[in-house]
């Protein structure tokens, strides 16, 4: 038993949020079918070495067919939710649009995922994610002052502020749907959630604590919450934001006693304290600061990539990453006490538009 044991998911194929957003639904105990396009794989789809399918069913359809269209609309009769991720007007122009969708069942909650929105004047546009950060403000702030920003590709549009959004959009609807018996349509666009994302910022903001110029902020221009280059040119990074775990870094690095270290929200000095934590730790390997530092108070923990995090003990010990076919992938997210996530791996399996009714009527 899981905790979207029941609820049936109808995922039409595509790349990026979409598909993520339906196996975090399938990782968590939903029967998700996606509905496949008929002859070569695409970018999102190459076979069992695509994670995004782990735990779901697919069926082969020709959505541009009227029988194929006939059929998926069947399953659209007994689902919960839909999720799809093409552009604005594509579902529509295929028949298969939340009108139509809603007409045959009411209490469907109708996820749409796209980078601009369902409405507005760049909707119709091509994008990326990282255009849709750049343009959200989300970006803003990484990287350091007369570097372009830059942030690691996908995790803060397509999936934080896309997926996730999406997830939490379309579970929101099934459950009014089982409150009022209406169904809703979830526009999951990432120009929105990457915004929305930004309100812990925007109040430190109000606060005083954040200015618009980069590299001046609490979270953006400190010495004491930064990465650093390691003598092995490996990276660690540092987060003694809170005064109490600011003074353990420095006893830590024995600088207590050091006047230049003394004032810590002095932005001033941030270049100068910066640039001497960045001697100390470039005269050290990472493994050292690790032996040093890793476990404290002092907020502190190496870059590592995902070949090395799978093989630190923490994530080991909470079985985070896991290998399949050679291949390493993260296990399901978020964990609950009295309900199992589809831990053990499994690959998509093909089903047909009768067994999947047989399944979902039954």
């Amino acid at each position: 038993m899981t905790i979207l044991s029941g609820i049936k998911i109808i995922e039409i194929e595509g790349i990026g949020p979409a598909p993520f957003c339906g196996m975090h639904l399938a990782d968590l105990g939903a029967d998700v079918v996606v509905i496949e396009r008929q002859g070569l794989p695409t970018l999102g789809n190459m076979g069992d070495k695509t994670i995004t399918k782990r735990g779901k069913r697919f069926i082969k359809l020709n959505l541009k067919d009227e029988s194929d269209r006939d059929q998926l609309l069947k399953l659209v009769e007994q689902a919960d939710g839909l999720i799809e991720g093409m552009r604005p007007g594509v579902m529509e122009r295929l028949g298969i649009g939340p009108d139509i969708c809603h007409a045959i069942n009411p209490k469907l909650a109708y996820g749409r995922v796209t980078g601009w929105g369902q409405s507005g004047p760049l909707s119709e546009a091509a994008g990326h994610d990282i255009n849709y950060i750049g343009l959200s403000g989300a970006l803003w702030y990484s990287g350091q002052p007369g570097n372009p920003p830059f942030a690691p590709p996908t995790l803060l549009g397509d999936i934080a502020g896309g997926a996730l959004y999406l997830t939490i959009g379309i579970l929101a609807a099934i459950l009014n749907a089982r409150q009022t018996g209406k169904g809703d349509v979830v526009d999951a666009a990432m120009i929105d959630g990457t915004s929305h994302m930004m309100n812990l910022l925007l109040s430190l903001k109000a606060q005083g604590g954040l200015s618009y110029e980069r590299g001046q902020s609490m979270i953006d221009g400190p010495h004491w919450f930064d990465s650093y280059e390691c003598s092995d040119g490996k990276f660690i990074t540092i987060g003694s934001l809170e005064p109490k775990f600011y003074a353990l870094l420095l006893t830590t690095l024995n600088l207590t006693d050091d006047p230049l270290f003394k004032d810590q929200f002095n932005a001033k000095k941030w270049p100068l304290q910066k640039s001497r934590l960045t001697e100390i730790f470039k005269s050290e390997s990472q493994q050292h600061w690790c032996e040093l530092m890793e476990g404290t108070d002092v907020c502190f923990a190496p870059v590592l990539h995902p070949g090395e995090a799978a093989l630190h003990p923490h994530i080991k010990n909470r079985q985070i990453y896991k290998t399949h076919q050679g291949n390493i992938e993260a296990s399901a997210a978020p964990r609950f006490t009295n309900f199992a996530a589809n831990s053990e791996r499994a690959n998509a399996v093909e089903t047909s538009v009768s067994e999947l009714l047989t399944d979902w009527i039954a």
